[in-house]
């Protein structure tokens, strides 16, 4: 589900983030990570006071590089890679789809485990906000056609006060070696650790598409 994004949900959300004291440079985190999203979901919103709080929580400086992970592919990744520069593209960021919305955030490490932080929306705190806990629940007693502002306003009301953290021990995965070969079936360069067999995942267990002649 998104809100509409006509004039009146914008002027809407920004005084109820003025009312709710939402710091000027939280807002404009919002505006980036909507325009980057293209719509403006209640995910989005609540992922964008995660990523806040967990960059909090590690005392992160501005610019400064980070790794990340995401439990669902839903809204999180979005606000994670706007807020904290963790990529798909630079290889830092990963959603590992457990289906939790949850992310957790660790800086750089050499050794095979780091000190990170993970945040999530607690199940029990949610019951404090009617609405919020309707939509999130998918209770049949939430109605998109007229809770669409009322939830807007209550996620922004509830900000960081639906999460909980956590402090955790992060595995680093070892870096693999590898070199370029080609697919016997297509005959395209592919990295050696990624084949199945002689041939590429592109040719055997992840074809998804048909040349046409």
């Amino acid at each position: 589900m998104q809100f509409p994004s006509h004039s009146r949900a914008s002027t809407e959300m920004r005084e109820s983030m003025d009312a709710y004291g939402i710091s000027p440079a939280l807002q404009e985190q919002f505006t980036r990570c909507s325009s980057f999203h293209t719509v403006t979901a209640p995910g989005l919103f609540i992922g964008v006071f995660m990523v806040d709080y967990a960059l909090e929580l590690l005392g992160a400086r501005h610019g400064e590089k980070l790794y990340a992970v995401a439990e669902t592919y839903k809204c999180i990744p979005d606000p994670i890679q706007v807020m904290a520069g963790c990529t798909f593209g630079n290889h830092r960021l990963q959603v590992v789809p457990i289906g939790k919305f949850a992310l957790t955030m660790n800086r750089p490490s050499e050794k095979y485990a780091i000190e990170g932080v993970r945040v999530y929306v607690n199940a029990e705190k949610l019951k404090k906000f009617r609405i919020i806990n309707a939509w999130y629940t998918h209770s049949p007693g939430f109605d998109s056609g007229t809770m669409i502002y009322p939830l807007i306003d209550e996620i922004l009301k509830a900000g960081r006060d639906i999460l909980s953290y956590q402090r955790v021990i992060v595995r680093v995965p070892p870096k693999s070696s590898w070199k370029s070969v080609k697919c016997n079936d297509c005959g395209e360069m592919v990295p050696d650790i990624a084949l199945e067999g002689d041939h590429c995942k592109g040719c055997g267990s992840q074809s998804y598409y048909e040349v046409l002649s």
